[in-house]
């Protein structure tokens, strides 16, 4: 096997995780419900936000040219999806964090050899998910300023920057939906999140784009999400059975 041909497998590999978190969860509808309704509630509160920024766009942007307004606007909401999602995401885990730790326990039971869950008193977990939080919407908030500018350059940021952007989104999506599987390890750090994904970075990134583009879509995040969590588990297996 060529390795351009292992990569593809391997992304391809990624993206059948997202197809089997849909079977699990929509076989269960119970399930599905809880983990639906705390996406709902965020898509309902970002769209209004997101309406509102489009809205309000002729008013924050200079009377610049209309070619050179159209760029801004683009790179303006270009970059605030960016960081949608991935506030979203943390908001909605923090909302749903019982039924999503749920559906993440099912996807262990039902493919075996389920971890002995290694136990952090509250006093220490509540502050460093917190610090984790923090430190990854500043990293996403520098990465969205970043590609927001990048789209401003005419002709690359309409091409380019849209498929760096969504990658850069997608990557940073998954080190916040694999947390669960991984403490439940004990693997606490961010940087163990980001190592294990490295080394397996094409079946990573596989999972990632299409679960990142579905939760860009306003309330069809609400049906991605559980679908997303159930996935993002069947990842963290994959990635930690290849640790060295």
């Amino acid at each position: 096997m060529t390795d351009r041909t292992s990569v593809l497998a391997e992304a391809l590999g990624g993206a059948s995780l997202l197809a089997r978190g849909f079977v699990l969860v929509f076989t269960r509808r119970r399930l599905f419900l809880l983990g639906a309704l705390p996406p709902l509630i965020t898509s309902v509160i970002f769209l209004a936000l997101l309406i509102t920024e489009i809205g309000n766009l002729d008013r924050v942007i200079p009377h610049y040219p209309a070619w050179i307004r159209v760029l801004i606007g683009i790179g303006a909401v270009g970059g605030s999806m960016l960081i949608m999602v991935l506030v979203f995401t943390a908001v909605t885990l923090a909302i749903g964090g019982p039924a999503y730790e749920k559906i993440s326990d099912l996807v262990e039971r039902e493919l075996g050899a389920a971890p002995r869950e290694v136990e952090e008193p509250m006093v220490r977990s509540v502050p460093r998910s917190i610090r984790q939080s923090i430190g990854l919407l500043l990293a996403s908030l520098a990465g969205a300023l970043a590609f927001a500018l990048l789209g401003l350059v005419p002709i690359l940021g309409q091409t380019v920057i849209p498929v760096l952007s969504a990658g850069f989104g997608s990557w940073m999506l998954i080190i916040e939906l694999i947390a669960t599987p991984f403490q439940r390890r004990g693997l606490l750090r961010i940087a163990d999140r980001r190592s294990a994904m490295a080394r397996r970075r094409a079946r990573t990134l596989g999972f990632a784009v299409p679960t990142f583009l579905l939760m860009a879509i306003p309330f069809i995040s609400v049906l991605a999400f559980p679908a997303a969590a159930a996935g993002a588990t069947m990842l963290a297996r994959d990635l930690l059975r290849s640790d060295p």
